[in-house]
Protein backbone atom coordinates (compact mmCIF):
# COMPACT_ATOMS: atom_id res chain seq x y z
CA UNK A 1 0.00 0.00 0.00
CA UNK A 2 1.49 3.38 -0.94
CA UNK A 3 1.03 6.02 1.69
CA UNK A 4 -1.41 8.61 -0.63
CA UNK A 5 -3.78 5.25 -0.53
CA UNK A 6 -3.59 4.94 3.42
CA UNK A 7 -6.80 6.32 5.06
CA UNK A 8 -5.02 9.10 6.97
CA UNK A 9 -3.95 10.37 3.60
CA UNK A 10 -7.70 10.73 2.14
CA UNK A 11 -8.75 11.97 5.67
CA UNK A 12 -6.55 14.79 6.21
CA UNK A 13 -6.26 15.98 2.52
CA UNK A 14 -10.27 15.97 2.61
CA UNK A 15 -10.31 17.92 5.94
CA UNK A 16 -7.82 19.94 5.01
CA UNK A 17 -10.14 21.10 1.38
CA UNK A 18 -13.07 21.33 3.57
CA UNK A 19 -11.33 23.89 5.75
CA UNK A 20 -10.50 25.53 2.97
CA UNK A 21 -14.00 25.89 1.50
CA UNK A 22 -15.23 26.48 5.21
CA UNK A 23 -12.56 29.65 5.55
CA UNK A 24 -13.52 31.05 2.81
CA UNK A 25 -17.13 31.49 3.38
CA UNK A 26 -16.74 32.24 7.05
CA UNK A 27 -13.87 35.31 5.70
CA UNK A 28 -17.21 36.74 3.48
CA UNK A 29 -18.68 37.34 7.70
CA UNK A 30 -15.23 37.77 9.01
CA UNK A 31 -14.58 35.10 10.74
CA UNK A 32 -12.69 31.30 10.64
CA UNK A 33 -13.97 28.21 10.43
CA UNK A 34 -13.20 27.38 14.10
CA UNK A 35 -14.82 30.75 14.83
CA UNK A 36 -17.76 28.79 12.75
CA UNK A 37 -17.60 26.06 14.88
CA UNK A 38 -17.80 27.20 18.24
CA UNK A 39 -20.69 29.15 17.24
CA UNK A 40 -22.62 26.37 15.98
CA UNK A 41 -21.23 24.39 19.73
CA UNK A 42 -22.75 27.45 22.03
CA UNK A 43 -25.70 25.92 23.41
CA UNK A 44 -28.47 28.02 24.64
CA UNK A 45 -27.85 27.59 28.64
CA UNK A 46 -24.14 28.39 28.22
CA UNK A 47 -21.67 26.09 27.76
CA UNK A 48 -18.23 25.52 29.52
CA UNK A 49 -15.54 26.92 27.83
CA UNK A 50 -13.53 23.48 28.77
CA UNK A 51 -16.37 21.46 26.44
CA UNK A 52 -15.60 23.42 23.55
CA UNK A 53 -11.87 22.98 23.96
CA UNK A 54 -12.64 19.41 23.93
CA UNK A 55 -14.92 19.47 20.96
CA UNK A 56 -12.56 21.27 19.00
CA UNK A 57 -9.37 19.55 20.50
CA UNK A 58 -7.82 22.93 21.08
CA UNK A 59 -5.36 23.72 23.97
CA UNK A 60 -7.97 25.73 26.53
CA UNK A 61 -5.34 28.84 26.15
CA UNK A 62 -5.75 28.96 22.32
CA UNK A 63 -9.36 29.01 22.80
CA UNK A 64 -9.17 31.14 25.58
CA UNK A 65 -7.45 33.82 22.88
CA UNK A 66 -10.14 33.09 20.32
CA UNK A 67 -13.35 33.96 22.75
CA UNK A 68 -11.65 36.87 23.75
CA UNK A 69 -11.31 38.13 20.15
CA UNK A 70 -15.41 36.70 19.98
CA UNK A 71 -16.24 38.86 22.89
CA UNK A 72 -14.40 42.36 21.28
CA UNK A 73 -16.27 41.30 18.26
CA UNK A 74 -19.71 40.99 19.97
CA UNK A 75 -20.68 37.74 19.14
CA UNK A 76 -20.56 36.03 22.42
CA UNK A 77 -20.21 36.66 26.58
CA UNK A 78 -18.27 35.19 29.13
CA UNK A 79 -20.11 34.39 32.17
CA UNK A 80 -18.46 32.78 35.59
CA UNK A 81 -21.34 29.24 36.59
CA UNK A 82 -22.74 30.76 39.22
CA UNK A 83 -22.79 26.93 40.91
CA UNK A 84 -18.90 26.70 40.31
CA UNK A 85 -16.72 29.37 40.15
CA UNK A 86 -14.27 27.64 38.79
CA UNK A 87 -16.44 27.10 34.98
CA UNK A 88 -17.18 30.32 32.53
CA UNK A 89 -19.61 29.68 30.69
CA UNK A 90 -20.28 30.59 26.84
CA UNK A 91 -23.22 32.25 25.68
CA UNK A 92 -23.98 33.62 22.41
CA UNK A 93 -25.08 37.24 22.33
CA UNK A 94 -28.12 38.24 19.37
CA UNK A 95 -25.11 39.13 17.23
CA UNK A 96 -23.36 35.20 17.57
CA UNK A 97 -26.91 34.04 16.80
CA UNK A 98 -27.40 35.79 13.42
CA UNK A 99 -23.93 34.22 12.57
CA UNK A 100 -24.62 31.06 13.89
CA UNK A 101 -27.55 30.79 12.03
CA UNK A 102 -24.91 31.66 8.62
CA UNK A 103 -22.58 28.95 9.82
CA UNK A 104 -25.17 26.56 9.86
CA UNK A 105 -26.86 27.17 6.78
CA UNK A 106 -23.19 27.02 4.86
CA UNK A 107 -22.85 23.81 6.34
CA UNK A 108 -26.39 22.54 5.28
CA UNK A 109 -25.96 24.15 1.84
CA UNK A 110 -22.44 22.03 1.21
CA UNK A 111 -23.88 18.90 2.51
CA UNK A 112 -27.01 19.00 0.30
CA UNK A 113 -24.52 19.46 -2.63
CA UNK A 114 -22.89 16.66 -1.83
CA UNK A 115 -25.83 14.28 -1.11
CA UNK A 116 -26.63 14.72 -5.01
CA UNK A 117 -23.42 13.32 -5.93
CA UNK A 118 -23.60 10.62 -3.59
CA UNK A 119 -26.50 7.93 -3.41
CA UNK A 120 -27.76 7.36 0.15
CA UNK A 121 -26.65 4.02 0.16
CA UNK A 122 -22.85 5.03 -0.32
CA UNK A 123 -23.57 7.86 1.79
CA UNK A 124 -24.80 5.01 4.87
CA UNK A 125 -21.23 3.01 4.22
CA UNK A 126 -19.28 6.38 4.10
CA UNK A 127 -20.64 7.22 7.77
CA UNK A 128 -20.64 3.68 9.13
CA UNK A 129 -16.77 3.17 8.02
CA UNK A 130 -15.92 6.52 9.77
CA UNK A 131 -17.31 5.12 12.89
CA UNK A 132 -15.34 2.05 12.67
CA UNK A 133 -12.46 4.12 12.23
CA UNK A 134 -13.10 6.42 15.58
CA UNK A 135 -13.98 3.33 17.21
CA UNK A 136 -10.79 1.78 16.61
CA UNK A 137 -8.74 4.98 17.32
CA UNK A 138 -10.54 4.76 20.78
CA UNK A 139 -9.48 1.20 20.98
CA UNK A 140 -5.72 2.03 20.20
CA UNK A 141 -5.81 5.05 22.64
CA UNK A 142 -7.12 2.72 25.08
CA UNK A 143 -4.51 -0.29 24.53
CA UNK A 144 -1.99 2.74 24.86
CA UNK A 145 -2.94 3.93 27.78
CA UNK A 146 -2.57 0.51 29.47
CA UNK A 147 1.19 -0.24 28.10
CA UNK A 148 1.90 3.28 29.59
CA UNK A 149 0.60 2.07 33.04
CA UNK A 150 2.49 -1.16 32.76
CA UNK A 151 5.20 0.55 31.86
CA UNK A 152 5.22 2.98 34.71
CA UNK A 153 4.92 0.23 37.14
Amino acid sequence: MKLNETIEFYIRTTSLALSRVYNSYAAEYGISQTIGYILTYVEKEGTPSTRLAQQLGMKNSSLTRLLKKMEADGCITRVIDEKDKRVIRVFLTPKGVQRRKIAKAKVLEFNEKIAKKVNRKDLDTFFKVFDIIKEQVVEEVESRKKFEEIVEE
